[in-house]
């Protein structure tokens, strides 16, 4: 397969000053920030240029802003003359992400899309809030290995592999007490070590069934479409194609754990080698370094990225 990739981060990825010189340079990106304070009734483009972090860093905002800016990045994109999306040759996000990477790819609008991030991340914020809980990276532990952990210390309550996102990089999820006696089960397997992340709760696990509940009933509201290019579901770890499929992956990922690791191997068989990430930029990346390192994934982070990546080969055949 010919053409290029689009990625789209999920949460975690957010930075204090994420979008602004894009916004600064392009037309099309401020747009796309002005448009998103008026659908939300507050300034979240100040909230993303200026902070502070520990505002942006909440569940609730922060998914509606990276949803934003990596939108406003791809504006920039094609402001600049690079990509068009509806030339992708697939989109794909992580968690959140998936969202912006639906968006991008015609399945569902950008004031929908934007109100559902907003839902999701309150719902999930509440049931965070409600049932104190985390996630934790595991190193140097198969897969195998970490769900036996999980199992063993599923009798202090609830945890489960939350993310398989790469070799090596295998998230856990749960209530504090379970994810503690996971973490302890994993070492004594042989795990280097764990390390706690600096998350409001245990995002894709049982943890956020009421969020689930919520978003489900919320996406049954919204209008959703078959997306114009492939578009990768966290879920299956594959293409996902009728409005109906869509829907149903979207509200069960949030307890599901995020095959991201699947859903680049899937597209990266058939052959597509070319990616850009976008803004805030970085994570991917180091992912697909660790997935296939021949792959090339250019992020696009400010106007210099926007402009070098128009006027590469990297586009090719994506225009």
């Amino acid at each position: 397969m010919s053409g290029l990739g689009l990625l789209f981060p999920g949460q975690g990825a957010q930075t204090v000053g994420m979008g602004r010189a894009l916004a600064d340079a392009f037309p099309s990106a401020r747009d796309v920030f002005g448009r998103a304070d008026e659908i939300l009734g507050f300034g979240l483009s100040k909230v993303c240029f200026e902070g502070p972090i520990d505002e942006l860093t909440r569940t609730d905002v922060s998914q509606p802003a990276i949803f934003t800016a990596s939108l406003a990045a791809l504006a920039a994109l094609e402001e600049a003359g690079g990509p068009r999306r509806e030339k992708a040759a697939a989109v794909a996000g992580l968690s959140l992400g998936e969202y912006t990477a639906l968006c991008a790819a015609g399945g569902i609008g950008f004031e929908d899309g934007l109100r559902l991030v907003r839902l999701r991340g309150e719902a999930m914020q509440a049931a965070s809030t409600a049932k104190p809980s985390s996630m934790s990276s595991v190193v140097g532990l198969d897969d195998a290995g970490i769900q036996a952990a999980c199992a063993e210390a599923s009798s202090a309550g609830i945890v489960s592999i939350a993310n398989r996102n790469a070799p090596g990089q295998i998230v856990i999820s749960g209530e504090i007490a379970a994810l503690e006696t996971a973490e302890k089960a994993c070492v004594a397997r042989g795990a280097r070590r764990c390390i706690r992340l600096q998350v409001a709760g245990a995002f894709h696990s049982e943890v956020m069934r009421p969020a689930a509940d919520r978003l489900a009933r919320a996406l049954e509201e919204v209008r959703i479409a078959e997306p114009r290019v492939p578009f990768l579901s966290n879920v299956t770890g594959a293409r996902a194609t009728s409005a109906a499929e869509i829907r149903r992956n979207l509200a069960t990922q949030v307890c599901a754990p995020v095959l991201w690791e699947a859903s680049m191997r899937a597209v990266l068989a058939s052959g597509l080698r070319s990616f850009v990430e976008l803004a805030p930029a970085g994570v991917l990346a180091g992912l697909m370094r660790k997935i296939e390192a021949s792959a090339q994934v250019e992020k696009c982070d400010g106007p210099d990225d926007a402009k070098r990546i128009a006027a590469s080969g990297a586009a090719a055949g994506a225009v």
